[in-house]
């Protein structure tokens, strides 16, 4: 079956532009999901020199090192191994990704944090499969999380290794003073859910520039990279998932259809309406507030953001769906450089609002 699936993964595609452009569409497996790359063979040189099947080989190629890095779900990545208190060697994937998370922990005043993978976890939405924990243990759990209590930087030993204890300051403190790590000083786990797949999106468009593309939609998971046009000519048409319980499947239900590029872009969706359960007739949604170690119980349903890149797109969409809608509005009209779409309730009413600049089809 899976030698199936590989033979259809390359479609060529009909194309408008010119009779020069060779669209097609690559499909395949990755960070437990699907990844789907459409791209124009044509690039500012001509038709590039690269086979199609060889192209797929070079997406699942850097796909396959951002699972080995960074996946909390492949027990031997650098990533588990880190937060079992491994010493591992950081390799770039892990090391962009630690830097870029901590910058965005900073310009959200901690409202984007991945040290918070233990929230995760006893919410039931982590590595793990608790659920309701009591008050006391949100209180613990809080304790040992926060960004601000680690290294801007990956830390390492004069072997070139790195660990859980090495990043957290008050350690490097102790360490200095010949003291060693405090019993009682928690070490921090590290979840990069919230960025790793529009940071993917990036590394897989990094690659196709390398070859000369320059149009093309990677999309990981549903986090989007474009730029460019579409085979009609026209900038590429994203659909937003109608955010109601139980649509599961992207596409079959659309709250509607805007337009992304030519310039490049990330769009990334975040929402409460796929990863969530129900206790006691109350639900727990899978975005955790790391101020509160809670679920978020405001009445903004999904968030939709187009940055420059889909890295700032994914850990923007994921800081609009803490702070809320009134916040997310503000938040995305005090900059010029990105758009949004944030889908709402209003009294039992789904409402949707978008940035004035974004071409919105339909609503």
């Amino acid at each position: 079956m899976k030698a199936a699936a590989l033979f259809f993964a390359v479609l060529f595609l009909s194309a408008a532009c010119t009779q020069q452009d060779r669209y097609i569409a690559i499909t395949g497996y990755a960070q437990g999901g699907t990844y789907s790359v459409k791209l124009n063979l044509r690039g500012e040189n001509g038709i590039i020199g690269t086979d199609p099947e060889k192209v797929k080989e070079g997406i699942d190629s850097v796909l396959d090192a951002v699972n080995n890095s960074v996946s909390g779900y492949n027990k031997g990545s650098l990533l588990s191994r880190f937060n079992s208190g491994e010493k591992v060697i950081p390799d770039r994937i892990f090391r962009d990704l630690y830097r870029e998370s901590y910058r965005y922990y900073e310009e959200t005043d901690g409202s984007f944090d991945v040290s918070c993978a233990p929230l995760f976890d006893i919410w039931g939405f982590g590595f793990t499969s608790d659920s309701l924990p009591s008050p006391e243990k949100i209180r613990a759990v809080l304790a040992g999380t926060g960004m601000d209590r680690l290294a801007d930087t990956l830390v390492t030993d004069s072997g070139g290794y790195t660990s859980a204890a090495m990043i957290l300051k008050s350690c490097r403190e102790a360490s200095a003073n010949a003291s060693g790590t405090p019993d009682d000083v928690m070490l921090p786990e590290l979840n990069f859910n919230a960025i790793a797949q529009g940071y993917s999106c990036d590394l897989v468009a990094g690659y196709l520039h390398s070859l000369g593309v320059n149009q093309m939609l990677v999309d990981v998971g549903g986090e989007i990279y474009c730029e460019g046009l579409n085979p009609s000519g026209q900038p590429w048409g994203i659909g937003l998932d109608r955010p109601v319980d139980g649509n599961d499947t992207p596409g079959e239900d659309l709250q509607g259809i805007f337009r992304a590029g030519p310039e490049p872009c990330g769009v990334v969706t975040s929402g409460n309406y796929r990863k969530f359960y129900v206790r006691d007739g109350k639900k727990y949604a899978h975005t955790i507030d790391p101020k509160t170690g809670c679920p978020v119980t405001h009445s903004l349903l999904c968030a939709t953001v187009i940055a420059g890149n889909a890295t700032e797109a994914d850990a923007l969409a994921t800081y609009c769906m803490v702070i809320g809608f009134e916040k997310a509005r503000d938040f995305i009209l005090s900059r010029p450089d990105l758009e949004g779409c944030l889908v709402y309730d209003e009294d039992g009413q789904m409402k949707t609002w978008t940035s004035p600049a974004l071409d919105f089809l339909s609503k």
